[in-house]
């Protein structure tokens, strides 16, 4: 009997490569050999399922985008009828590196969002669609402010500057967090 292959397995064991590599050694070092050997598997078949390093660093934003919904579904499953302000604090929460797996996300997003101000090829894939959707969900949740989208976007921009700073070492996930709790008590006041 012929073995059949589990497509959608063999593709994630490639993206985790890629991953595991982007975190370990930046972005702008991955190839697609050095993806191959961390996922544990041919240069040949990583460019069978990925015909490009472009398409191959998308495939791995999108589904570490996945993860980061998951995480985030996680946060409002633990809260009873949430609030928009709690919503926001944990839409807000996911956007900062505060464990390893949400590190790991951000140094590669962030890596990918520097190489693309450079290569054309990469600017052209739709890997801001995560942050356009989440500042769209920022300002539904302020839709009683006097300018939703204008404080999303701020909102958001401030978020991004913190989680940078936290990826520097500048300061601590903790600090950072404490820092836009302090910005959602006076968007949403008495709440």
């Amino acid at each position: 009997m012929p073995r059949t292959a589990d497509h959608d397995a063999r593709r994630a064991q490639i993206i985790d490569g890629l991953v595991r590599a982007a975190g370990r050694d930046g972005l702008h070092a991955v190839t697609m050999r050095s993806v191959a050997a961390e996922a544990g598997v041919s240069l040949r078949l990583v460019q069978y399922y990925f015909e490009s390093k472009a398409r191959l660093m998308n495939a791995a934003l999108e589904r570490l985008e996945r993860q980061s919904h998951e995480r985030w579904a996680a946060r409002l499953a633990g809260l009873d009828d949430p609030s928009p302000r709690e919503v926001a604090e944990a839409l807000l929460a996911e956007v900062l590196p505060t464990d390893p797996e949400s590190r790991l996300f951000h140094q590669v997003w962030t890596s990918y969002a520097v190489l693309a101000l450079t290569e054309p090829s990469l600017a052209a894939q739709p890997f801001v669609d995560g942050p356009e959707r989440l500042e769209r969900q920022l300002a539904e949740l302020l839709a009683e402010t006097t300018d939703p989208a204008m404080e999303a976007a701020r909102l958001l921009a401030l978020a991004h500057g913190l989680s940078t700073s936290v990826l520097a070492g500048r300061r601590s996930a903790e600090s950072a967090m404490g820092i836009l709790r302090r910005d959602l008590d006076e968007l949403f006041p008495g709440r």
